[in-house]
């Protein structure tokens, strides 16, 4: 069967597996204490320009927002994203089970804007409300749509004119900066923290917490030991981002699975099949009847983003760095065969 249902489900790109088994029984300091952690830290602080940024490893990205998010607050504190965003949708409340109020904001395309920002900051003032302090936005969001230079550039100018943090969750941050011709320094010079993915983007597993602003690095791996995000092997993460990291394979692979997507969203458009929203990087959301969306599961896994009206449903297809060429032609193949689509 056809599997576009996400871009994690493949282990480790062969360069990772390689390093990960040529030092597989090096004896070195545990909880990311070790020479291949400082060394991957050292390459993203001079990919991103910041020399004296705090760099972490954890292992998934919900534990990094949460680890991130709980230290960066105070208890009153509250986070402003969009409905869509990671926090909202998928992480099982855990930015509510840490204390902190998340203040949905309603955005068809996934993206916050400097309005909706003040429009939120707005409506919470006084003592008898929490104060917004923290901008969460995910680049590319969920929705597959991806924040350009210009607009992390707005969004950090609205957050200081507000005294509020811009943190990015980067699990697709590859993607974004394919797509959206960034690179690392852009959220290095935007961001007070964010995130580099690693799990989605040719590791077996991991995500670097890049700490840019100086007010939020102390004590920080107090808390994530409170929060059980310190591995005990922590050398495994640095191991795996020094692999991808070189030689520029990290976004080689983002631009893989941006591509292929690319491909797949002509070949919808050539059969006229709609998008929810314009095709930006590699998660595309195809809007099909239901008995069409229902026969397509029986050649391929995919997702069901939401049901619509007339008994249409949105679905969503990940091509990822893995994905072969062969089976976006055998997707569009079998798309060409659905009935009333």
């Amino acid at each position: 069967m056809l599997n576009f249902r996400n871009d994690y489900s493949a282990g480790a790109h062969p360069a990772v597996l390689e390093a990960l088994c040529r030092t597989n029984l090096e004896l070195t300091p545990g909880y990311g204490l070790d020479p291949y952690c400082e060394q991957a830290a050292e390459t993203v602080r001079g990919l991103c320009g910041c020399p004296e940024a705090a760099v972490h490893f954890l292992v998934g990205g919900t534990q990094a927002n949460k680890a991130a998010i709980g230290a960066f607050l105070r208890p009153y504190e509250a986070v402003i994203a969009a409905s869509t965003a990671h926090i909202c949708a998928h992480e099982t409340g855990a930015i509510e089970h840490n204390g902190h109020k998340i203040i949905h904001l309603p955005a068809p395309d996934g993206k916050l804007t400097p309005e909706l920002i003040r429009s939120a900051a707005a409506a919470h003032t006084g003592e008898h409300t929490v104060l917004p302090r923290l901008v969460y936005i995910s680049n590319t969001t969920e929705l597959g749509t991806v924040y350009g230079r210009g607009e992390l550039r707005s969004l950090r100018a609205v957050c200081d004119e507000l005294e509020l943090l811009l943190y990015c969750d980067g699990a697709r941050i590859g993607s974004a900066m394919d797509a959206g011709h960034t690179d690392f320094s852009d959220y290095g010079e935007t961001c007070d923290a964010f995130t580099v993915g690693g799990t989605k983007n040719g590791l077996l597993f991991g995500e670097a917490l890049v700490i840019v602003s100086p007010a939020l690095r102390h004590g920080f791996r107090h808390c994530m030991k409170q929060q059980g995000a310190i591995l005990a092997k922590g050398r495994l993460l640095g191991v795996q981002f020094s692999a991808v990291l070189k030689d520029g394979l990290y976004l080689t692979l983002a631009a893989r699975a941006n591509a292929l997507a690319r491909r797949l969203a002509q070949g919808l458009e050539e059969l006229g099949i709609p998008l929810l929203v314009p095709a930006a990087s590699n998660q595309l959301f195809p809007i099909l009847p239901a008995a069409a969306a229902a026969e397509l599961e029986k050649h391929a896994a995919f997702e069901v983003q939401e049901q619509l009206e007339g008994d249409r449903v949105c679905i969503r297809f990940v091509t990822a760095w893995n994905t072969a060429d062969q089976d976006v032609a055998d997707l569009l193949a079998v798309l060409k065969t659905l009935p009333e689509r």
